[in-house]
């Protein structure tokens, strides 16, 4: 494959995974999953990973019509080690103590708070009580984790 090819291959990689990663953090994802995914234990575990094996079978779903309507030059191989990727690190934040530590230590714990109660300057409702927000620091950098590691997903289906 030459470079045009791959690079028109990592292009329509991305892009599917991309959609089908927000399809599958935000409508795929039972609110089970959601609510027990960051619980220590293997009730948390178990939740996680049900998450990921659905987010992953979503990807799945995503990239088949791409790659076979497309007749995209992608290998067995490529698919499972870019997909076990995403997968693996998509757990690895959403139990979400890691990903906190992170970054704590990349001096982003301020960030990371930003949007909660935790935050010095948190959001408040007329009244001066805390306002829960679904723009928060730590769903910022939880996003953008995943982001880098459909980048490296969609680079390793598109090139091994």
């Amino acid at each position: 494959m030459n470079q045009l090819d791959a690079a028109a291959v990592f292009a329509a990689v991305f892009v599917a995974l991309s959609v089908a990663h927000n399809v599958g953090d935000h409508w795929v994802q039972t609110h089970s999953q959601a609510e027990a995914k960051a619980l220590p234990g293997w009730t948390g575990r178990l939740a996680c990973s049900r998450h990921c094996l659905s987010l992953t079978l979503t990807k799945g779903a995503f990239l088949a019509p791409v790659i076979l309507g497309l007749h995209l030059p992608v290998t067995v191989p490529g698919l499972l080690l870019g997909l076990g990727i995403d997968a693996g690190t998509h757990y690895w934040a959403d139990r979400r103590t890691t990903l906190k530590r992170l970054a704590d230590r990349c001096r982003k714990a301020e960030f990371y708070s930003l949007g909660t109660s935790a935050h010095p300057e948190h959001p408040v409702a007329a009244k001066g009580a805390y306002a829960p927000t679904l723009g928060t620091g730590a769903y910022a950098l939880d996003q953008s984790w995943h982001l880098l590691w459909l980048f490296v997903a969609a680079l390793l289906i598109a090139t091994v």
